[in-house]
């Protein structure tokens, strides 16, 4: 079994990226020198990676998604199609900030739906679900759905993709069965 990364004849790849094994690039992507990208990621048509750019293993990178300087990913992230990251939280034109990015965390077993909006220097927690065209604008805790503009949290969700319902501070995931808490902080916890 050949677990090299496939890289499409349209795609470039700059020398000095780091591609994990068994990574797919697409159509039309580009992948800048000193990007990392970890194993079994994926790369949709038309997605740009920029150099310090971090993307953990298994990472479903969906059609027209740029990853600019300062973006992390941790493992099992999904991004949708055409959601969008920024890295200055006050860019101009005329005003150089290269120094001024901001890092954005993305903890591991997130999902990002299509055109949802980060904006940059915040962290989202583990197992996070941010709907589709939602706009974020602050961290978020792990396991919150986070949806509008600006994205507010309307309820939780379990590492299967299934709504957590909390009575008594406890709630089951309907497809795993798994079971979790909830504490006065709002920390979900699992508990099975």
């Amino acid at each position: 079994m050949n677990n090299s990364p496939y890289i499409h004849e349209t795609a470039v790849v700059d020398q000095g990226a780091h591609l994990g094994a068994g990574v797919k690039v697409w159509h039309f992507c580009h992948v800048m020198a000193g990007a990392r990208l970890g194993t079994g990621s994926s790369l949709g048509q038309n997605t740009f990676i920029a150099s310090g750019v971090t993307i953990g293993s298994n990472c479903k990178i969906q059609n027209n998604v740029s990853l600019y300087s300062g973006v992390t990913l941790g493992d099992n992230v999904f991004l949708g199609p055409s959601c969008v990251f920024t890295n200055v939280i006050n860019p101009r034109s005329s005003v150089n900030r290269r120094d001024a990015y901001a890092p954005t965390t993305v903890e591991n077993g997130v999902t990002i739906g299509a055109n949802a909006t980060i904006l940059c220097g915040i962290t989202i927690g583990t197992h996070a679900f941010i709907g589709a065209g939602a706009v974020l604008t602050s961290s978020v805790l792990p396991y919150s759905i986070m949806v509008g503009n600006p994205a507010r949290r309307s309820g939780w969700m379990s590492p299967h993709g299934s709504k957590l319902i909390f009575v008594d501070g406890i709630a089951t995931c309907t497809e795993s069965s798994e079971v979790f808490g909830i504490d006065s902080n709002e920390k979900i916890i699992q508990t099975s």
